[in-house]
């Protein structure tokens, strides 16, 4: 069986596969990893479903060095992924969820230059909002290196945005502090500065590499541009609401899962 058909078979039945790393995918080879994903999406789109945009992952230190991976990623964002704000969230539709803040740029211009600036980022950006990333794994006990979270479409599973768009210029994305509470207590807790840097240079990095690739961001696009802090496993039945200083709120809510 193919590394694809391995993670379509995840999808399937809900049982995480094996690692891919050395065994369907040579160690290290990102290329190789990123044409098992593509593979994946072809199928996604030919079968019907659409893509909205783009998720950068593995852009702060602590979620690089929980899986020892020190470069970013990035995956694709399809419409069928996106849960509204405060909905409740089917734990059968995921296999191992947890959740993350993030600040989501949707675009408003495309960025098809392959030499992609901060000013060519802001240009094209038409509005922020707040996201709560639920990142998935279809390998076994989270046991990946670059190659398995790539193929496996950088760890995506679904994704909640605010519904209060606010412009780029009014907030200072390096600065802006982040939490993500449950029952009312931070579990996890961040800043835009953990985002390499800033979420700005993690989109400008996806737009470049894209546009690269020759698959470049369009307006409409919506980019989740990656953790402010650490990810948190989800616990059947919880709400998570992310804060983010300058963007508002967002909450992801699950139901509790088979009895």
């Amino acid at each position: 069986m193919t590394a694809a058909a391995l993670l379509t078979e995840a999808y399937r039945t809900g049982v995480p596969c094996p690692p891919l790393r050395g065994t369907h995918i040579p160690v290290g080879d990102v290329d190789a990893a990123y044409a098992v994903q593509r593979e994946q999406v072809d199928a996604w789109l030919a079968a019907g479903r659409r893509q909205v945009g783009a998720k950068i992952g593995l852009t702060a230190r602590a979620v690089q060095e929980t899986f020892g991976v020190f470069q970013p990623d990035f995956g694709v964002l399809m419409a069928d992924a996106a849960v509204p704000d405060g909905a409740e969230i089917a734990l059968d539709r995921l296999l191992q969820p947890r959740v993350e803040a993030e600040v989501a740029f949707v675009l408003g211009a495309d960025l098809v230059e392959p030499q992609v600036t901060t000013v060519d980022v802001i240009r094209a950006t038409d509005h922020l909002l707040p996201a709560i990333e639920v990142v998935d794994s279809r390998v076994a006990g989270w046991d990946i290196s670059i190659v398995d979270t790539v193929a496996d479409n950088a760890s995506s599973g679904l994704f909640v945005l605010g519904t209060r768009p606010v412009r780029l210029s009014d907030v200072d994305l390096r600065l802006c502090g982040a939490v993500l509470e449950h029952a009312g207590e931070p579990v996890s807790v961040g800043a835009g500065a953990a985002c390499l840097g800033n979420p700005l240079h993690a989109v400008a990095w996806l737009a470049a590499t894209l546009a690269t690739a020759g698959q470049p961001l369009r307006a409409g696009d919506v980019v989740l541009s990656g953790a402010l802090g650490p990810m948190v496993p989800v616990t059947p039945g919880a709400a998570y609401e992310a804060r983010i200083s300058g963007l508002g709120s967002v909450r992801a809510c699950f139901d509790k899962g088979a009895v």
